[in-house]
């Protein structure tokens, strides 16, 4: 059997197609109408290096062995950097790591025990027969649990790898061992780095080491305010911590630029609590006594809760942006709950980015969608009236029977015909099957397409990584992560810095997504928000 090589059915151009630093729109949102911006701090303001995630593994590693007598076995386990990928689910009682799509279903092939995978019949027997999750009864609105977590932020990646170490350690060991027990022991461990400030001390210590593209950072708060914009910071960070890296990034007298921060702000609690009162910070860090009646620029403020801070400062609804990258604790009570729009830093989408662009996946990519829409079209509808091979129409007036369909290269033909061409004469929603080639040169046709589909499926994971694979998608649907990345940013980009690419004026987008039931339109979905910035000169030759 031919099958055509899947760079004949990519249309010229369509690799590189994708620019890193767009700026990706989930809801239309024009920059015009905000007058005051937001930021978080961790991974918005500052970026970090993964040299970051390989220390906090170490010291939470050997907190285990040195503070709850872990066996010191564990300490041979070094950290493994591209194990784990953000917006991962985990199973406390089981000891899995998994990841679930948007329709709380598992990905089969994506469940770990320890550092290794779990037989899909295996995960089967233990959800009792399926692969559905009830997250909102296991996992709550923030994923905390009860008895499924899930870890959304970037600082979550060193604690998923020292949970699936310790398991890994136990099972091969054959020692027996309660997995809700290493939970919360590994928990606090990696809680402990953060407490106690070890983190916080590190990069003090090597700020060049530590804190990437501090350069960016400036000159988008520079040209924010230099705009006349107003612009705030409310971070959990401690101002000591704050202060030394805003130093670095963007100079001494970086709090010039804003004309509100806020340190220590206990999130996601600041956003819904309205209990712990604003408390002022002298220019030690000391706490000050005073009562505070407004928000002064040039001023620094502890803790406090929103419902205050709207009450002082008047930035209300649709004019304020907030920029944060934890889905939860910075931006969905911000959305839901207030109205503010929020933009969501996701620093993984650069090297996805990437991936996407690459001739190998693209056409891979390619070749796995026309197979699906091969197996799909093998079905008939009753009302269809017979098999969609053997019409005329099928063939387009190719003038060829089905063996030389087949055999002469007219499944690619095929597949390269446009997607209304085929829903228009065979609505999938009515699709039943009949089982027509009932042949065993044609069963094992079927066959080899199904098990090439699989390890095509298995292809285009692996390439983003190979345990888990893209954090925006299972095989064929968004991710848990993704789809409340959709739910609860209205922009999301790979960092602060994409808004240099664009006018204080510019409006965002979304792309047009066809509903299941809508045609795919070409122009609609490859003209907006997909490409590099859309200038109108670059856009003429397609339209």
């Amino acid at each position: 059997m031919y099958l055509p090589f899947a760079s004949d059915l990519l249309p010229p151009g369509v690799c590189n197609l994708l620019n890193p630093s767009t700026i990706y729109a989930n809801n239309e949102i024009s920059l015009s109408t905000i007058g005051v911006y937001g930021f978080d701090y961790d991974y918005t303001l500052a970026l970090y290096s993964p040299a970051l995630h390989s220390r906090i593994y170490n010291t939470a590693r050997d907190i285990l062995v040195e503070q709850y007598k872990y066996p010191k076995g564990i300490l041979k386990y070094e950290y493994w950097p591209n194990f784990a990928v953000r917006g991962l689910h985990y199973d406390i009682a089981k000891g899995l790591l998994m990841k679930i799509d948007a329709f709380h279903y598992i990905q089969l092939g994506t469940v770990y025990r320890g550092l290794k995978p779990v037989p899909d019949e295996e995960v089967l027997e233990m959800y009792d027969g399926t692969h559905h999750i009830p997250l909102h009864q296991a996992s709550g609105f923030y994923g905390k649990g009860p008895a499924i977590k899930q870890f959304m932020d970037i600082f979550s990646l060193p604690e998923m790898t020292l949970l699936a170490v310790a398991n890994d350690f136990f099972i091969s060991n054959d020692i027996d061992y309660d997995p809700i027990h290493l939970y919360k022991d590994v928990t606090d461990a990696i809680r402990d780095v953060h407490i106690k400030g070890f983190m916080y001390k590190w990069i003090m210590q090597d700020l060049e080491k530590y804190i990437l593209r501090g350069d960016e950072t400036y000159a988008v708060l520079h040209r924010l305010a230099k705009s006349g914009k107003k612009l705030f910071l409310i971070t959990n960070s401690p101002f000591s911590f704050v202060d030394k890296g805003m130093r670095y990034m963007v100079g001494k007298d970086w709090r010039d630029f804003f004309d509100v921060v806020i340190v220590q702000a206990d999130k996601p609690h600041f956003f819904n609590d309205c209990v712990k009162p604003f408390r002022r910070l002298d220019s030690n860090g000391d706490l000050q006594w005073d009562k505070i009646k407004k928000l002064e620029k040039g001023q620094v403020y502890k803790q406090g809760n929103l419902f205050d801070f709207l009450r002082l400062t008047g930035w209300r609804g649709s004019k304020v942006l907030y920029f944060g990258d934890h889905l939860y604790s910075d931006l969905a009570d911000l959305m839901l709950r207030h109205g503010w729009r929020t933009g969501a830093i996701v620093p993984e989408l650069e090297t996805e980015t990437k991936m996407v662009n690459t001739e190998q996946y693209s056409q891979a990519l390619t070749w796995l969608q026309a197979l699906t829409g091969l197996l799909e079209r093998m079905q008939v509808s009753k009302e269809a009236g017979g098999d969609p091979l053997n019409s005329y129409e099928w063939n387009a007036g190719k003038g060829r029977n089905d063996t030389e369909f087949f055999t002469e290269g007219g499944a690619g033909e095929l597949a390269g015909w446009g997607e209304w061409d085929y829903q228009a004469r065979y609505p999938s929603g009515l699709f039943v099957s009949l089982k027509m080639f009932q042949d065993s040169e044609s069963q094992q046709v079927l066959q080899d397409w199904m098990k090439e589909r699989q390890e095509l499926r298995a292809l285009t994971k692996n390439l983003f990584n190979p345990q888990f694979g893209s954090i925006f998608r299972t095989c064929h649907n968004p991710t848990y992560f993704s789809r409340r990345l959709c739910r609860f940013s209205d922009v999301y980009m790979a960092s602060l810095s994409c808004l240099l690419n664009y006018d204080l004026n510019y409006t965002f987008y979304p792309r047009r997504t066809p509903l299941q039931h809508e045609a795919p339109l070409w122009m609609d979905q490859l003209c907006t928000g997909c490409m590099k910035t859309p200038f109108l000169e670059e856009m003429a030759h397609i339209r």
